[in-house]
């Protein structure tokens, strides 16, 4: 059958990380492929004592519509959350969406038409790549380095393109390099949104997961002319399958927001909203947090540990100060994408690099999520790799 879609469709493709993960679905593999939390840390007991609250005091508001904007006293929550990242708004700037991926789609949809360019770092979020492309546009990388998108590169690109929409960032041990921003880099990016009147997507899924040092103002912190949107999620920080994040921006570019997300979906999960928003209220989500990191820091120690043990020479990797994900750097001849199929026959499990580069290449490299296996496959995961490697090599 040959049915006529749109030409979008072109563009769109299955995620290589959704496809890879239904291949490490069998119990045998060992797998630092998804950017899974740790479903043991999931507050199960927690909730169900919440689902049933909210049932037996608000059961019938709970399985009615709601607002587009989403559950005010979950909103008023994300304002108090976001003075852990210095940003001050009030609750008509906040707007729920059904996880942040969600805002993804909607930012390119108010922005992009066929043809503008994003502007973003290399590699970037998988995820947003894919979203992005279906509304046509050109990606323009900008090289990073330790503290971020190279300033110097991001002017160059802004003054030889026409027709940015925006500069799309994950200053916070980012996905896939684990990187993180300086404070300078974030407030020269802001001095050059201003000057060449782009908007900035500010992704922020991990910025709470900090293993050690202090928390850094968000972009949006320095935002001054409210064309910083700012993207959060209760995804990586609480429970990933109540699809729960949040778009925090200036009035006017929400409301935009607002419009696109009645044509999308009416509104997101009220029930769902209703439980987290009563367990903020009932719960220390701080302690939560606090363990997800101690876990994680344990467990990212360990992986990079083993790596500097086991792996040959001539391989580079991240060692990120929070977040998921180490990045890992092989020599130019060596495809990470065979790797990958190598690896996968002796059941361990990675995500190749290329696809992290909307424009292609760079095929030498791949992302490690170090959340969700424990410390005992770990380093039974990455002695496998590293035979692979050395096989390779």
């Amino acid at each position: 059958m040959a049915l006529n879609y749109a030409k979008r469709m072109d563009n769109i493709k299955a995620s290589e990380i959704r496809e890879l993960l239904k291949l490490t679905q069998r119990p045998e593999v060992i797998s630092f492929a998804g950017g899974l939390p740790a479903p043991e840390l999931f507050p199960v007991e927690e909730l169900k004592k919440v689902a049933k609250e909210v049932l037996e005091e608000s059961g019938t508001a709970a399985l009615q519509y709601g607002p587009t904007e989403g559950y005010e006293p979950l909103r008023q929550r994300i304002v108090e959350r976001m003075d852990k990242v210095n940003v001050k708004i009030n609750v008509d700037n906040i707007l729920i969406t059904s996880g942040s991926q969600q805002g993804l789609d909607f930012a390119a949809r108010i922005f992009v038409n066929p043809g503008d360019v994003i502007i973003c770092e290399s590699p970037s979020y998988l995820g947003a790549i894919n979203a992005f492309k279906a509304y046509e546009p050109k990606f323009v990388e900008v090289e990073t380095d330790d503290y971020g998108m190279i300033m110097e590169d991001l002017e160059k690109a802004l003054k030889q393109n026409d027709n940015v929409k925006f500069i799309y960032v994950i200053p916070d041990f980012q996905n896939p390099s684990g990187k993180t921003w300086s404070s300078e880099r974030r407030r020269k990016l802001v001095e050059l949104a201003n000057e060449y009147n782009v908007a900035i997507v500010e992704d922020n899924p991990y910025g709470e997961l900090r293993f050690e040092g202090e928390i850094l103002p968000a972009v949006k912190h320095y935002d001054t002319e409210g064309r910083v949107i700012f993207l959060g999620t209760f995804s990586k920080i609480f429970c990933p399958g109540l699809r729960l994040g949040w778009v925090a921006a200036d009035k006017e570019v929400l409301n935009k927001f607002i419009m696109v997300k009645q044509g999308a979906d009416l509104q997101s999960s009220t029930i769902s909203q209703m439980e987290v928003a009563k367990f903020l209220e009932k719960y220390d989500i701080e302690k939560h947090i606090d363990k997800l990191k101690k876990v994680y820091k344990k467990r990212k120690d360990l992986m990079i540990k083993t790596m500097d043990e086991e792996f040959p020479e001539g391989i580079k990797y991240t060692n990120p100060e929070g977040g998921l994900f180490t990045w890992v750097v092989l020599p130019e001849h060596i495809n990470a994408r065979e790797l990958a199929v190598k690896a996968l026959e002796k059941n361990v499990a990675f995500v190749p690099g290329g696809s992290f580069f909307p424009n292609g290449g760079n095929e030498n490299t791949f992302r490690m999520n170090y959340s969700n296996m424990d410390d005992e496959r770990i380093v039974e995961g990455v002695k496998r790799l590293a035979e692979v490697l050395r096989e390779v090599i």
